[in-house]
């Protein structure tokens, strides 16, 4: 048998092959190689095996500075013939990043991510008025969609009442919600179970805070989340809408009047009269309303029987009501019913969604089944543009 053929230690060549091989590094808030981000300004490599990596963070105290460079030294370390690794940390420079940001954001107009032919899908989930579990069925839906390997993320519009943050794990002990990272002008969304999320909730000193704004400064916020937050690539996007058809509402509509929605009520049948006027102000706006959700359905109860704690028929009533002289070419669906459940209350409370924390839950089960439908639908493709030509 032939001897192995030893790896060529000679400097140009092992740089070449340390460069390979950092660009598998994976910068963990921007989710792209290392390598296309010029943070690698430059590999040198000695005959001998010894390697020198010049790193450059995108901003002074980078949260994920620590991650980055131990990736970094195993990455190149891993490469036959290095006997040595030595990187040297710095900072872009200000005319670097600004470069970086602005690649970024290419070929969005005014940093906007989300037009009508991006290949985002986007799901407002609104509600005709508060106490109906509309945040707890947002998060819950993104996280059964993130594990069906969709790339998704979350925008918490419901300004003066965010919630999400502490009910997908995003704040600490204090309920001080987790910092979004800046790289200039451009905000970074944390991250909790494979979701990118974006809420006011983040930029408040005080959890309790009360944020008391008109609706010019709503409007303002709104837009900043669609244009300054860099979600990257995602599959489908989440808007969790306050309850009801105010400022918020009508600024979505103007900003995403392609968006899809879900609208989502109780069991009780009083529910209906104001659900449907949710989905009314959306279809003004061109929205699409694509499905109702009926949350607090039944308490299964131990020996099989279920108790109707807020009646039953609600769902059913609004997705009539919304499918009468409805745009839409086909009636809109109830897409799913959940059950009362204390483990989908507690999961909120701990910040782990009963999709993730009690698969196994009458309401995770509800939850993912309607998760599987959202994906089945796909997206409607009417007005878009689909960059077709002929050749």
């Amino acid at each position: 048998m032939a001897d192995a053929v030893p790896p060529d230690r000679s400097g140009d060549a092992l740089a070449r092959a340390v460069l390979v091989a950092l660009a598998r590094v994976i910068d963990p808030e921007i989710h792209r190689p290392i390598t296309e981000l010029d943070m690698v300004r430059g590999v040198e490599a000695q005959p001998g095996g010894a390697v020198r990596v010049d790193l450059q963070l995108t901003i002074v105290g980078c949260p994920a500075a620590s991650t980055i460079e131990a990736d970094v030294l195993a990455a190149a370390s891993s490469v036959p013939g290095v006997t040595d690794v030595d990187v040297d940390v710095s900072v872009m420079s200000p005319e670097t990043r600004t470069a970086l940001t602005e690649r970024l954001r290419a070929g969005r107009p005014n940093g906007v991510q989300f037009t009508p032919d991006s290949l985002t899908r986007v799901i407002a989930v609104t509600s005709g008025k508060g106490g109906v579990g509309k945040s707890t069925i947002t998060v819950n839906l993104a996280v059964a969609l993130a594990r069906r390997g969709l790339r998704v993320g979350i925008v918490d519009a419901d300004v003066h009442g965010f919630s999400v943050p502490g009910l997908i794990g995003l704040t600490d002990d204090s309920g001080r919600a987790a910092r979004p990272t800046r790289v200039g002008q451009m905000i970074l969304p944390p991250v909790a179970h494979d979701v990118k999320v974006v809420s006011i909730g983040m930029f408040v000193d005080d959890p309790s805070t009360a944020v008391a704004w008109r609706g010019p400064m709503l409007h303002r916020t709104i837009n900043q989340f669609l244009t300054d937050v860099f979600f990257g690539d995602l599959d489908v996007l989440l808007l969790d809408l306050p309850p009801g058809t105010g400022d918020v509402a009508i600024s979505v509509g103007q900003l995403l009047p392609h968006a899809e929605v879900l609208v989502v009520t109780t069991p009780q049948a009083a529910a209906a009269d104001v659900a449907e006027r949710s989905g009314v102000v959306a279809r003004q706006t061109g929205q699409r309303v694509i499905g109702v959700i009926e949350n607090m359905a039944g308490l299964v109860q131990p020996d099989g029987s279920v108790l109707e704690l807020f009646g039953s028929g609600g769902g059913v009533e609004t997705a009539r009501r919304l499918s009468v002289g409805a745009p839409e070419v086909d009636p809109v669906p109830v897409l799913g019913s959940v059950p009362l459940s204390v483990a989908l209350r507690t999961g909120g409370d701990s910040g782990v969604p009963v999709v993730v924390g009690d698969p196994s839950d009458v309401a995770a089960v509800a939850l993912s089944a309607i998760a599987d439908r959202l994906v089945a639908m796909g997206r409607g493709l009417a007005g878009r543009k689909l960059n077709l030509g002929v050749r």
